[in-house]
C-alpha cells in the first residue's frame, strides 16, 4: 500500500500553509520509489519510510501544528488562519432564492421585504448603538416546524439569522451587521402549557412577561424576573435578562427549566426534561440562556413560577447623597434582610420622572431608595424595622409607605417609568445612551460616588439608576447626537466607567448583554483564551456563523473595537426620518 496519498491528506489537514509547505518539502526529497511498503521491489537498502519513520513524521507534523496552535495571536500563521476561518454568506442572488423558497412554502405574507419593516427589525430608538445596514427580509414564522423549515433554507443559501422578539434591548442586539433573515416571532405568542402544582408553564418566544403574569395571576403564582415593561420571554433567555427582583429572586438563568431550540441547520433540540433539577448532562439550558440567540432560535420555554408573596408592600426613602444611599444598600444586603427588591435613583433621574409626569406625583429631586417588602405579614414588619435602622444610620430620611396596592404601583412607577420617561424628554437631534455595568456589593459605593462626579462634570442631562441590591447600575446620558464632540464626550465617560467596572472585578454588563456595542468590553474582561473557547462552541453549533453574527464575539480572535464595529445612530436615524 502506498503512503503518499496518506500523507498527503496528513498534511492538508494541517491548519497553516506553512505546515504544508514543510510536509510537501519532505515529500518532494523522497524519489518516489520510497513511497512504496517493503513488499515492494526497490533499491537493496530497504524502504524510506519504515514504520518507524512513519511513526516520527507524524510525530513532527503534529508537533508544528500544536506550535502553530500557541504561535501568537499576531503571526503570519494567525493572520492566514483569520483569513481561511472567516465566514462567506450568500450573494443577493442566493438571498433571493432563499427568500422565494420560502414564500413558496409559507406565502408572501409570511417573508416580507417592505422596507418599513426592514428598518423597523434593524434600528431600535432603545439602543446606544445602531449601524446603516437593515436585514435583508423578515420571516414571521407560527411554529417550531417553520422555524427549522426557515433555518434549512437560510443554511442552505448561506443567509444570516437574527431572533426578534421584544425589540427593548439596548445594546444593539437584534441588528443586522451582516444582512440576513430577522426571524419575528411575533405570531408565537401563545401560553403553550400551565402546570399549578408543578409551579412551571411552557410559553412561546413572544409572549410578554407582564402578560404571562396577568394570564396567570389566578393560580396565586407569578413568574418573577422583570425587565423593563415591553420585553418578551424570548428577547428575556437571549440576553439573561433580570430587573428590580433581581436581589431576590436571581436572574433569567435561575428561572429556565427547559428551552426548545432550532439550530442553524435546522435541527430542533429540547435541552432538558421538565423537573425543576436534573444532572443528566451537559447543561446545554445554560448554555443557551444568555447567548443572544449566536448558538440557535428559541421556539419554546419552560419558566419556573413563584408563589405571590401573602403580604408585599412598597416604600421610598430619600438620602443627601447617591454614597450614603449606595452605602445603605450593601449594608442592608450584608444584614441578610430579604428584600424584594431595591432600587436606586439620582437627584437627576428624579427630575427627569417629574418632568415626564407619567406617575401622576410631584417627587423630591434628590437621591431616592425604593423598596419592594414582601413574605408573611410579621416578616415584613420585621424587615422594615431593620431596613429603617440601617437607613438611618446612613442619613436616610423618613420613609414614605404605600397605604394601598394602588399606591404601591404609584411608587413603584417612578422606578419602572424611569427610561421611558428620560425617552420622553428627547427633542429633534438628541439621543438617550443607556448603560449597565455590575461589581461587588462592597465596592457599589465607590463606583457609583465616582461615576456621578464623571457624569455631573460633562454638563449634560445623565443620571445614575440600577438594581444595587445586587451591584448592577446603569447610566443614562441624554446628548446631542448631531454633534460628533458631544458624541465622543460621552463615549469616553461610559467606557471609563466599563474599565472602572472591570478593575473592581465588576462586570461590562449585568443584564442588557454584549450585542455589538461591548464586545471590546468582554474581550477586556474576559480574554482571548475564555473568548476563543466561546468560539469553539459556536462553530461546533453554527460552523458557518449563520445565528446572530456580529454579536458578543467575532469569529476571529482580532480585537475588535465599538467605533469599528458600529456606526453612530444617526446615520440610520436620518433615514428614518424619512420613511
Amino acid at each position: 500500500m502506498s503512503l503518499r496519498p496518506a500523507c498527503t491528506r496528513l498534511a492538508r489537514s494541517l491548519t497553516s500553509t506553512q505546515c504544508r509547505s514543510v510536509t510537501r518539502s519532505i515529500l518532494n526529497r523522497c524519489p518516489h520509489e520510497r513511497w512504496q511498503s517493503s513488499s515492494t521491489s526497490g533499491p537493496s537498502h530497504g524502504p524510506f519510510w519504515s514504520t518507524g519513520r512513519v511513526i516520527l513524521f507524524s510525530t513532527f507534523a503534529s508537533s508544528v501544528a500544536y506550535m502553530y496552535g500557541i504561535t501568537d495571536a499576531g503571526s503570519h500563521l494567525d493572520q492566514v488562519w483569520r483569513r481561511n476561518r472567516a465566514p462567506r454568506y450568500g450573494t443577493a442572488k442566493n438571498l433571493g432564492k432563499a427568500i422565494a423558497e420560502l414564500r413558496a412554502l409559507y406565502g408572501e405574507d409570511t417573508i416580507s421585504t417592505d422596507e418599513d419593516d426592514l428598518v423597523a427589525h434593524g434600528f431600535s430608538e432603545w439602543s446606544s448603538i445602531n449601524i446603516a445596514q437593515l436585514p435583508v427580509a423578515v420571516a414571521y414564522p407560527k411554529s417550531t416546524e417553520e422555524v427549522s423549515q426557515i433555518a434549512k433554507i437560510c443554511h442552505k443559501y448561506r443567509m444570516p439569522m437574527i431572533p426578534y422578539s421584544g425589540g427593548s434591548s439596548l445594546e444593539a442586539n437584534f441588528s443586522a451587521p451582516h444582512g440576513g433573515m430577522s426571524v419575528d416571532f411575533a405570531y408565537m405568542d401563545r401560553i403553550v402549557a400551565l402546570h399549578e402544582d408543578d409551579l412551571d408553564v411552557v410559553v412561546q418566544p413572544s409572549v410578554q412577561w407582564m402578560q404571562l403574569n396577568d394570564a396567570i395571576k389566578h393560580t396565586g403564582l407569578f413568574f418573577p424576573v422583570d425587565p423593563g415593561p415591553s420585553a418578551k420571554i424570548g428577547g428575556m433567555v437571549g440576553t439573561s435578562c433580570s430587573g428590580t427582583n433581581a436581589c431576590r429572586y436571581g436572574t433569567m438563568k435561575e428561572w429556565v427549566i427547559n428551552l426548545t431550540v432550532v439550530l442553524a441547520d435546522g435541527t430542533i433540540i429540547k435541552t432538558k426534561r421538565r423537573p425543576r433539577k436534573s444532572s443528566a448532562g451537559y447543561n446545554l439550558t445554560g448554555l443557551f440562556v444568555g447567548s443572544e440567540g449566536t448558538l440557535g432560535l428559541v421556539t419554546e420555554v419552560t419558566l419556573k413560577l413563584a408563589v405571590i408573596p401573602q403580604e408585599t408592600t412598597v416604600a421610598v426613602v430619600t438620602f443627601p447623597t447617591i454614597r450614603d444611599a449606595a452605602s445603605a444598600a450593601a449594608k442592608i444586603m450584608r444584614a441578610g434582610i430579604p428584600v424584594g427588591a431595591m432600587e436606586i435613583m439620582d437627584d437627576v433621574q428624579m427630575n427627569v420622572v417629574n418632568r415626564a409626569g407619567a406617575t401622576g406625583k410631584v417627587w423630591r429631586e434628590v437621591p431616592t431608595m425604593f423598596f419592594k417588602f414582601s413574605g408573611t405579614e410579621i416578616g415584613v414588619k420585621d424587615n422594615i424595622r431593620m431596613v429603617k435602622s440601617i437607613a438611618q444610620a446612613h442619613q436616610g430620611g423618613n420613609f414614605e409607605f404605600a397605604e394601598n396596592e394602588t399606591q404601591a404601583k404609584q411608587l413603584w412607577s417612578a422606578r419602572k417609568e424611569a427610561l421611558w420617561s428620560m425617552l420622553a424628554l428627547k427633542e429633534e437631534g438628541q439621543e438617550v445612551w443607556s448603560t449597565d455595568v455590575a461589581v461587588p456589593l462592597s465596592r457599589l459605593p465607590d463606583i457609583i460616588e465616582i461615576s456621578k462626579q464623571e457624569m455631573d462634570e460633562l454638563g449634560l442631562f445623565a443620571s445614575i439608576l440600577g438594581h444595587v441590591g445586587d451591584g448592577n447600575f446603569h447610566e443614562s446620558i441624554l446628548y446631542d447626537n448631531t454633534d460628533p464632540a458631544e458624541r465622543a464626550k460621552v463615549e469616553k465617560c461610559l467606557k471609563k466607567l466599563v474599565t472602572r467596572a472591570l478593575d473592581m472585578e465588576g462586570t461590562c454588563t449585568g443584564e442588557h448583554g454584549v450585542g455589538l456595542g461591548k464586545k471590546a468590553s468582554l474581550l477586556q474582561e474576559l480574554g482571548t483564551p475564555t473568548i476563543d473557547v466561546m468560539r469553539t462552541i459556536k462553530r461546533a453549533l453554527d460552523p458557518h456563523w449563520l445565528m446572530n453574527p456580529g454579536k458578543i464575539f467575532e469569529p476571529t480572535n482580532e480585537e475588535t473595537s465599538d467605533e469599528g464595529a458600529t456606526t453612530a445612530a444617526s446615520t440610520l436615524g436620518r433615514s428614518v426620518e424619512g420613511h
